[in-house]
């Protein structure tokens, strides 16, 4: 099982399982206590040159497009193996108002895929 939410909301310890931030920076405001991350895989991060792209006016299927190329990548593959490896639930945090419109949505597919 595979969950999308916010960093900055309370983790859920029966229902989190492993904890894994998905953005490549840390979180504005928030303590790395209160965020209770497990694992924090900058590989499969939007590389800065693609989120700087996309917040500067980049339409949302080139990102995806551009987000999977890099999701195909040999350091982000094998970050993806190491995460499907892993028993039981697994959150993927993400500092974004909407988690599931952004780059952990497409990050789900490719784990659960």
């Amino acid at each position: 099982m595979i969950r999308l939410r916010r960093v900055y909301d309370p983790p859920e310890p029966g229902a989190d399982g492993v904890r894994v931030l998905v953005d490549r920076l840390w979180p504005r405001g928030l303590s790395k206590a209160a965020a209770a991350v497990d694992e924090w895989p900058r590989a499969l991060a939007p590389s800065t040159e693609l989120r700087k792209w996309f917040h500067g006016g980049g339409g949302a299927a080139e990102f995806r497009r551009r987000y999977e190329a890099e999701l195909a990548e040999p350091e982000a593959a094998a970050e993806l193996e190491r995460l499907r490896s892993l028993a039981g639930p697994l959150t993927l945090l993400t500092a974004v108002k909407d988690p599931g419109a952004g780059h952990a949505a497409i990050l789900a597919e490719h784990l659960a895929g």
